[in-house]
């Protein structure tokens, strides 16, 4: 382990002259195996790696305020291009000053590409798997059901140069391609934007995702270079990070991530690496997925895992050396009163590592969801207020629960960092995900 070089980076506001002038940088300050703490800087402040960034998809975090949001400890968001190229469309961003001034968050902000769509409104659609709903259909209890397969029912045609999509919200056609991508995100004025993918279906065979991975990487390429030919343009700079694809294939996946990692065009490569697509249909098919890329991508640069939130996942990606994850499950569930937890009231682990606050037996319940919890949701509610919130549909609820959920990320974040700090990582992953003294296989 290689100790930590000071204190836990907080973050900085984007009114900071010298911040605003500065590049994306990433440091690593401490090893433990291959997990890593590091501080991500932007032009809009620093974050504390590893990190949990919170979706924000049409520039909110669905019913909580970004002051709130910030009280929690989350440090950066994740906006989606494709909603908000739809609505209110990237112009009206652009005339606020970008995202930051729009939403009136000062913290660091992600956006995709639009390319997560091209598999929801396409594969997705066709396949009947998700985000969420069920992004690991090999498991049963992974989240709620998902939309049933429509074969041929995709929104979506996909050829070597563009994206053709119709609208969800006005049934109005659009093409995206990867320069399209590119210039809405720089009106968007998110610091990290995602170069232009195709995300494949777990029910997509080996031929079908390594020719979808080619063709990721062709437009990878025109991606970065449409960012090094066009400036920001709300007096900031932005980072480009380039996408493995490649499913659940060892040679797909592992030849993507190094033609993604060595990528250049006049000079410049991506400023750090997602990893994306198809993670297989389970979670342990995904840490096979991670073990192949991982390996393969250099040290410097930070990555980034996409649409993962889960806790043992967490757990495993940092394990792996991953830095940042984004997900919709905590706050999704939360909104529908799933909060998390780490143990239930007798002491017992909880295994989904969540409770839903609108079972019966929390009616008359008052106490906190979470007696140890330090948030402003724990300190001031009971669960049987809470439970009537969200049983009465009454936004409040949906709010209160997502600030726990918020708060309890960031706080198994912060333990996960003071942890690899120490060198004790492997006891820490043990006691959240086999407290009954059982090793796992990396433990």
């Amino acid at each position: 382990m290689t100790p930590a070089d000071g204190n836990d980076p907080a973050r900085a506001g984007y009114h900071d002259a010298a911040m605003a002038d500065a590049r994306l940088t990433f440091d690593v300050l401490a090893r433990d195996g291959a997990a890593r703490t590091g501080r991500l800087t932007t032009a809009h402040g620093s974050v504390a790696t590893p990190a949990f960034v919170a979706v924000a998809t049409q520039a909110s975090l669905k019913s909580v305020p970004p002051e709130t949001v910030d009280a929690t400890g989350t440090q950066l968001l994740f906006a989606n291009t494709y909603h908000l190229y739809l609505r209110p469309g990237a112009e009206v961003v652009a005339a606020h000053g970008g995202l930051h001034r729009f939403m009136a968050w000062d913290g660091p902000i992600l956006t995709d590409s639009g390319g997560f769509q091209v598999f929801s409104l396409g594969a997705g659609i066709e396949h009947g798997v998700g985000k969420v709903a069920s992004i690991f259909p090999g498991e049963g209890d992974a989240a709620p059901a998902g939309p049933p397969a429509r074969p041929g029912g995709g929104l979506v045609r996909v050829s070597e140069d563009e994206v053709e999509f119709t609208s969800h919200v006005d049934g109005s056609r659009h093409v995206f391609t990867p320069e399209r991508s590119i210039a809405v995100q720089r009106a968007l004025g998110a610091d990290v934007v995602l170069a232009f993918d195709e995300c494949t279906s777990p029910l997509h065979d080996e031929a079908y995702t390594a020719a979808s991975a080619a063709r990721t990487h062709r437009w990878a390429e025109r991606s970065l270079r449409a960012f090094v030919e066009s400036p920001p343009r709300h007096g900031y700079p932005q980072a480009l990070y380039g996408v493995v694809q490649g499913g659940a294939f060892e040679a797909v996946r592992r030849a993507s991530a190094r033609e993604i990692a060595s990528m250049q065009v006049d000079g410049q490569g991506f400023d750090g690496l997602a990893i994306g697509g198809n993670l297989g249909d389970t979670r342990e098919a995904m840490y096979r997925v991670l073990d192949w890329t991982v390996p393969e991508l250099p040290d410097g640069p930070p990555r980034h895992l996409l649409g993962i939130g889960d806790v043992p996942s967490v757990f495993e990606a940092v394990e792996r050396g991953v830095d940042t994850f984004d997900s919709v499950a905590p706050t999704r569930n939360a909104r529908n009163g799933g909060v998390l937890r780490r143990f239930d009231d007798d002491g017992t682990p909880l295994a989904s590592f969540r409770t839903n606050l609108k079972n019966a037996r929390f009616r008359d319940d008052l106490r906190p969801i979470d007696e140890a919890c330090t948030c402003s949701t724990c300190r001031r509610f009971s669960r049987a207020y809470l439970r009537h919130l969200l049983k009465a549909n009454e936004q409040l609820g949906q709010q209160l629960a997502t600030v726990h959920n918020l708060h309890f990320m960031a706080d198994l974040m912060r333990e996960i960092r003071e942890a690899i700090d120490a060198g004790r990582f492997a006891d820490l992953k043990r006691a959240w995900l086999a407290p009954d003294g059982a090793v796992s296989d990396r433990a």
